[in-house]
């Protein structure tokens, strides 16, 4: 029997990371379970994966020491221009356009690419005391109806801890072995991402294109490269990705325009499949569920990760004072604090972003009309478009200190 931490982490993802060096931070003991080798998140050859990470959740990665290593290769958004139109004709005069230079905070957000945040968040993991990572490796058992969760490993041993925490993915089983039901809503909608390269700047500036069949995202990455996150109809989507590169980018211009000028493919392409997931509980006895594994939901805002990071904050707020206290950090009282912290916003934010995708994606007349006027509306109201801009940033709502940029 190996020795007993505080957490286990089941899940070696960005948002598993960032939790483990979060409660190390406060003298927790974590071991953080990772089915990755190590060799394949320390990849340098971009392959076209990125995150729009919030202002808040920056603060954050700068209260853990984890933003400076990634600075120079982040680019600031410091406009968004959210349009309404269908490919090929442009879109409607109608939209809205963001400027940071309304926010006193500075940039609403930054573009940072998969290699480099997974680089970082694994550099700190190895060096950060009180933490032990165990890359490719894999739970055949979990456990959590005992006075400590017991996990077993594929490799045969076994680990104790007074709290599991599943940050495994939408499916992963960590939530299904405890008995935690997830409400899947198929959108029937599939997620085209890769990256480019264009001959004109960006500007800082990412648009968000809703058109019939989905949202066109084109968010800027450092030098004259934008990341695109395109959806589509999951049948045209799957036609879509098995052409080869250069038919690949046909169907793509008229839906890009011409703006950026000659646009290139970088890195590889992705599909994903665009799903609503909601766990029906974030808690169980002795586990909480962070990221994906509590939440998954439609792109369209651009808040799945900042999401994630803010369910961190919070459960890592909740077990210091916890600790503190003198209390058993898995505890049912306990993980009730931060199931009540994370439960409201994420089901408003699975509303806002369904009901965004439900009212952009169609061609429905009226609603076309009604969304166009919406957006005007916002954009030619200062409060409104302040307000807006706030939601976006992550700077509303209860926050937790780390998104504040504070300790814990």
């Amino acid at each position: 029997m190996n020795r007993i931490y505080d957490a286990v982490i089941v899940g070696g993802s960005l948002t598993g990371a960032s939790l483990a060096l979060a409660l190390a931070r406060v003298g927790l003991t974590v071991a953080v379970i990772d089915a990755l080798p190590k060799d394949t998140q320390t990849e340098r050859d971009f392959d076209g994966r990125s995150y729009a990470l919030a202002l808040a959740s920056v603060r954050m990665l700068k209260a853990l020491d984890l933003w400076a290593p990634l600075a120079g290769d982040a680019q600031p958004m410091l406009h968004i221009k959210v349009t309404d139109g269908r490919a090929g004709e442009g879109p409607s005069r109608f939209g809205l356009h963001f400027d940071c230079g309304e926010l006193e905070e500075g940039p609403m957000g930054h573009m940072v690419e998969d290699r480099h945040l997974r680089r970082a968040l694994l550099a700190a993991l190895e060096c950060t005391p009180g933490i032990t990572h165990l890359p490719a490796t894999r739970v055949t058992e979990q456990a959590t109806d005992g006075p400590l969760a017991q996990l077993t490993l594929d490799s045969g041993k076994t680990l104790q801890a007074h709290l599991l925490v599943g940050a495994d993915g939408r499916t992963g089983p960590v939530a299904a072995r405890a008995g935690i039901a997830r409400k899947v809503t198929d959108y029937r909608q599939t997620a085209l991402v890769c990256a480019i390269s264009h001959e004109k700047p960006h500007h800082g500036t990412a648009h968000q294109f809703f058109m019939p069949p989905g949202p066109l995202a084109i968010l800027p990455l450092k030098g004259n490269r934008s990341s695109i996150v395109w959806s589509e109809s999951a049948e045209q989507a799957a036609a879509i990705h098995a052409l080869d590169d250069a038919d690949y980018l046909s169907v793509l211009r008229p839906r890009f325009g011409d703006f950026l000028g000659q646009i290139a493919l970088e890195g590889r392409r992705y599909t994903y499949p665009l799903t609503l997931v909601l766990a029906e509980h974030f808690t169980a006895h002795r586990l909480a569920l962070v990221g994906d594994s509590a939440h998954g939901m439609h792109p369209i805002a651009g808040q799945g990760f900042n999401a994630g990071l803010r369910d961190v904050a919070a459960l890592a707020e909740v077990l210091a004072e916890a600790r503190r206290r003198g209390e058993d950090i898995g505890r049912a009282d306990v993980l009730d604090r931060y199931a009540r912290w994370r439960r409201f916003d994420t089901a408003a934010l699975a509303f806002t972003t369904d009901t965004l995708n439900r009212l952009f994606s169609n061609d429905n007349p009226l609603l076309r009309l009604g969304r166009d006027l919406g957006l005007g509306l916002v954009g030619a109201t200062p409060v409104l478009r302040r307000a807006f801009m706030r939601e976006a940033a992550g700077l509303t709502g209860n926050l937790p200190r780390l998104l504040r940029g504070e300790s814990v």
